[in-house]
């Protein structure tokens, strides 16, 4: 049990299951209005004809990296579905966890992807590459070592 919480071990997963399923629902909101929007841009012809053939390959990868993001943050609603009432919510709990943390790991690079495709088109490699770096940094600080250094 946790410090200060007076709850039985079902309660507390309980409680853990719900507060994933709340940062599942933020998470997957962002993603699929990313994902949606990415793939609309290919019908936009001056757009699409606009990209050199590498930023091609750039956009097609930040799509797959959107797409497996909004299959990952739909998983443990899958695998809940399925294990219902079976009395395994421990082993649920464990597996959303990783899986958010796969999600979040996702979030990361399409945050890095995404800002060197656009600077990239927008004012060139050199600049989109900064900006990958920059803000891959910051979301490796952010999603990975402010987390860590909390939990100490």
């Amino acid at each position: 049990m946790e410090r200060g919480r007076n709850e039985t071990e079902e309660e507390r997963l309980d409680r853990l299951w719900a507060d994933l399923l709340q940062e599942l629902r933020v998470m997957q909101t962002g993603t699929q209005l990313l994902a949606g929007f990415l793939l609309t841009l290919p019908f936009q012809e001056v757009f699409w004809e606009r990209l050199e053939r590498y930023q091609h390959a750039v956009y097609l990868v930040l799509v797959v990296t959107a797409l497996v993001t909004t299959l990952l943050v739909t998983t443990p609603i899958a695998i809940h579905r399925r294990l219902s009432g079976q009395h395994v919510k421990e082993r649920l709990v464990g597996r959303a966890q990783q899986t958010l943390r796969a999600v979040l790991a996702c979030i990361g690079g399409m945050v890095a992807l995404l800002s060197f495709f656009v600077f990239d088109v927008v004012v060139g490699p050199v600049a989109g590459g900064v900006a990958a770096a920059s803000l891959g940094t910051l979301a490796a600080v952010l999603l990975v070592l402010v987390p860590r250094r909390l939990a100490r």
